[in-house]
């Protein structure tokens, strides 16, 4: 029988934090990635690229939400929304890489800059689910609040075992 102890084991904890990190500097790539494109991709070459995956969805019902919505959101892309888009992406992921490598090297200094600043970007998520009522800001703010929880877990279980070491 599996027990809430055995279920929390550090070792096992320690893998949820790595894991999670991994997969957010995942994210943090695919971030820059799309602030760069963002950033060198010129207006109408997005608006080309939007009419061409959403040819054959209109043919079949000129009504699909995501295709208007897709439509709609690169006819009225300003190069101001632009430049802030890929700016913001690029300040994300750069932001978060950074932090994570720090993490995953185990500097301590990392972990409480990194809780503060996860939790700025939730708060800035927060602010703009309750504009957007998106499903996936709110998942990836509920993934942010885990990583923060395990963050500060492994951040306690490092010191701590570093100060034994010490006294040792």
């Amino acid at each position: 029988m599996i027990t809430l102890k055995t279920f929390l084991d550090e070792n096992k904890i320690h893998l949820m934090f790595e894991l999670s990190l991994w997969f957010k500097a995942i994210f943090a790539l695919s971030e820059i990635v799309a602030g760069a494109a963002t950033w060198f991709v010129p207006q109408r070459l997005v608006l080309t690229f939007v009419l061409w995956v959403t040819r054959d969805e209109f043919a079949e019902d000129p009504h699909d939400f995501v295709a208007n919505f897709l439509l709609h959101t690169a006819q009225h892309l300003s190069v101001n929304t632009q430049r802030f888009a890929a700016i913001y992406l690029l300040g994300h992921g750069v932001i978060k890489l950074w932090l994570i490598i720090g993490l995953l090297r185990e500097k301590l200094g990392y972990f409480p800059v990194s809780i503060g600043v996860f939790g700025l970007f939730i708060a800035y998520q927060v602010y703009r689910f309750t504009f957007t009522h998106s499903i996936w800001l709110l998942l990836l703010t509920l993934l942010d609040v885990a990583i923060i929880a395990l963050t500060w877990h492994e951040y306690r279980h490092l010191r701590n075992d570093r100060k034994s070491v010490t006294k040792a």
